[in-house]
C-alpha cells in the first residue's frame, strides 16, 4: 500500500514532535501491559505441575479435590494447605504479583492500610488489597472505558454534525436549539442522579455518559460540512446524480476528519477524568471493582496512608499527561502550516 505525500508529511510532522511521539509509545507500552494484567497480578498460579499433569489455574478453574484436597469448591492456591498438597507432587509458577485486584492479604503485619513491603510493593488499601494490582487493573478499565466512550461518542457526534451541516435549513436550526438545551443541563449532577437510581456497571455508565459526551464533535463537523457543501466538487457530484449519502461519506467527511482527529485524545482524557470523578464520589463502578477514583477516595479518607493518594495521583497524572502530549502531536501533524524543515 502506497502512502500519499500528504499522509507522509503528517507522519513526519507527528514524529518531529518528540514529546508526543515518545508519549504515544510509552502510553501503548503501559496499555499493552495492562491488557495482560491477569498474567502479571493474580492470586492464582500461571502454571501448576501436579502428579504428572499440567494445569493452568489462571485460565481454568479447578476444584481443590483435583490436588488432593477435601472441598469441591475452587482451590485457594494462597492457602498453605493447598500449597503443601501441590508441592508434595509438583510445583507452581506464580505471576510477579501474587494478588489480584480483589485479593485480601490476611497475612499483614500491621492493620490495613498497610505500608509498602516486599509482598505489597505500594502497600495495601483499607481493606487489605494490594495497591499495585488495583492500579494495574484500574488503569486498564479506565483506558478501555475511555476508548469505548470516545469511539461511540465520536460516531454519534460526527453523524449528527454531518447531517446538520450538509442539509442545513430547518433541520439544522432545530437540531442546534436541541443541542443548546441538552448541553445546558448539569451533566455531572444528572450522572450522579441516574447512577444512584440503578446499580451502575461498565455498560450502564457507558450508556449514561454517551448521552452527554457526543456533543463535543458536533460543532467541528457541522462547521466543516457547512463550509464544504457549496464547493464546486460537491455541486458537480450532485449534478452527476451522486446520492447525498455518498457525497457526505466519500467527499466531505474526509475533510471533516482532519479537525475531528485532533480532538480525539482530549475527548479520551476527558472520558477517563469523568469516570474517575464518578468513582471518587461513589457513583461509578460497582463496589469492589478496580477503580482509580475509589483509590483516590481512600487516600482522602486515610491521610495516614500517603501511599494510596500519591500512587494513584502519579498514575492519573502520567496517563492524562501522555494523552495531552499525544493530542498536541496529532494537532501538529494535521496543521497545514507545518511543513518539512
Amino acid at each position: 500500500m502506497q502512502i500519499s505525500p500528504l499522509t507522509r508529511r503528517r507522519l513526519a510532522n507527528f514524529c518531529r514532535n518528540r514529546r508526543g511521539f515518545w508519549s504515544l509509545w510509552i502510553f501503548l507500552f503501559f496499555f499493552l501491559i495492562s491488557l495482560f494484567a491477569e498474567l502479571i497480578a493474580n492470586d492464582k498460579p500461571l502454571v501448576v505441575w501436579y502428579d504428572g499433569a499440567l494445569y493452568t489455574p489462571v485460565f481454568v478453574s479447578y476444584n481443590e479435590t483435583v490436588f488432593g484436597g477435601e472441598f469441591l469448591t475452587e482451590a485457594d492456591y494462597r492457602d498453605p494447605f493447598v500449597s503443601e498438597l501441590i508441592e508434595e507432587k509438583g510445583w507452581m509458577i506464580w505471576p510477579p504479583i501474587r494478588f489480584s485486584y480483589a485479593t485480601v492479604n490476611y497475612d499483614l503485619d500491621t492493620p490495613a492500610p498497610a505500608p509498602p513491603s516486599t509482598d505489597n510493593w505500594f502497600g495495601t488499601d483499607d481493606q487489605g488489597r494490594d495497591v499495585v494490582a488495583r492500579l494495574l487493573y484500574g488503569f486498564r478499565i479506565s483506558v478501555l472505558f475511555g476508548l469505548t466512550l470516545t469511539i461511540f461518542s465520536s460516531i454519534v457526534g460526527i453523524a449528527a454534525g454531518a447531517v446538520q451541516g450538509y442539509f442545513g435549513g430547518t433541520l439544522d436550526l432545530f437540531a442546534q436549539r436541541f443541542i443548546e438545551l441538552w448541553a445546558s443541563m448539569p451533566t455531572l449532577y444528572l450522572l450522579i442522579i441516574l447512577a444512584s437510581i440503578v446499580t451502575p456497571n461498565f455498560w450502564w455508565l457507558l450508556g449514561i455518559m454517551l448521552m452527554f459526551s457526543w456533543m463535543g464533535l458536533v460543532g467541528v463537523v457541522r462547521a466543516e460540512f457547512l463550509r464544504a457543501r457549496n464547493f464546486d466538487y460537491v455541486r458537480a457530484a450532485r449534478a452527476l446524480g451522486v446520492s447525498d449519502r455518498v457525497i457526505m461519506v466519500k467527499h466531505v467527511l474526509p475533510n471533516a476528519m482532519v479537525a475531528t482527529l485532533t480532538f480525539l485524545p482530549f475527548i479520551l482524557s476527558g472520558s477517563i477524568t469523568t469516570l474517575t470523578s464518578l468513582d471518587f464520589l461513589g457513583f461509578g463502578m460497582p463496589p469492589g471493582s478496580a477503580s482509580l477514583g475509589e483509590l483516590l477516595n481512600q487516600g482522602k479518607n486515610n491521610l495516614q496512608a500517603p501511599w494510596l493518594g500519591i500512587s494513584t495521583f502519579l498514575v492519573l497524572s502520567v496517563m492524562l499527561s501522555l494523552l495531552v502530549f499525544i493530542g498536541e502531536a496529532v494537532r501538529d501533524a494535521f496543521d497545514p502550516r507545518k511543513t518539512f524543515q
